[in-house]
């Protein structure tokens, strides 16, 4: 049994998708660096730094980083469709997946928790700083469209490991709304992924709409 250890409107979405593409029994912990409880506790002894998700594998052993995850889902279960079986494609697949988790999750951290990296600054200069890489996330979004979205490679009528990750990637620091007006024709495809009928209920799930 494979277990997935996140919470609501986290990264954990994502890895819930590919599972439930992959046809996978699972069990979902509810468990953050942020939470309290037995799910937390699991977690920070699987992972250190508590990072969501995490999935552990049956046998044991631990996954994290949702595009480590992701490309070991697409490797396993080829019959998913996470990954392209062609050579060329599943290679700009790749790059894809890396580029969301280096740039735009990296740019997320700092949004997020400007704490971290300014630890003794004032509360404006954390703002600038949350503010500029915010508009530096939208920029890594913008040419992500330029580059990935116009290829063979990218498929939001069967979502496969990249749509995913960019799906639940962009609900987050106001990029959608970005991306409404910037690159519409990528909004409308990532909307067009939402939809898609093993996507909308995980989403759902995670970020309901009233």
């Amino acid at each position: 049994m494979y277990t997935l250890f996140g919470t609501k409107r986290s990264g954990s979405a994502a890895i819930e998708i590919a599972l439930k593409r992959c046809g996978i029994e699972y069990h979902l912990t509810s468990a953050s660096s942020w939470l309290e409880g037995n799910g937390s506790e699991q977690l920070k002894r699987l992972n250190p730094l508590m990072q969501v998700p995490t999935l552990q594998l049956p046998d044991g052993s631990v996954m994290s980083e949702s595009a480590a995850i992701l490309t070991y889902l697409g490797l396993e279960f080829p019959g998913a469709a996470l990954l392209a079986q062609a050579p060329a494609e599943r290679a700009q697949q790749l790059r894809a997946l890396v580029y969301i988790a280096a740039n735009c999750y990296a740019a997320i951290g700092v949004t997020d928790y400007p704490e971290r990296w300014l630890p003794n600054a004032e509360e404006d200069t954390l703002k600038q700083l949350a503010d500029g890489a915010e508009a530096r996330l939208h920029e890594y979004w913008d040419t992500f469209s330029d580059v990935f979205a116009k290829t063979a490679a990218w498929h939001p009528e069967q979502p496969g490991a990249p749509e995913i990750l960019a799906c639940v990637v962009t609900q987050w620091s106001g990029t959608r709304e970005h991306l409404k007006t910037s690159r519409p024709a990528f909004y409308q495809a990532l909307l067009h992924i939402d939809r898609h009928p093993v996507v909308e209920p995980v989403l759902q799930s995670h970020w309901p709409v009233a």
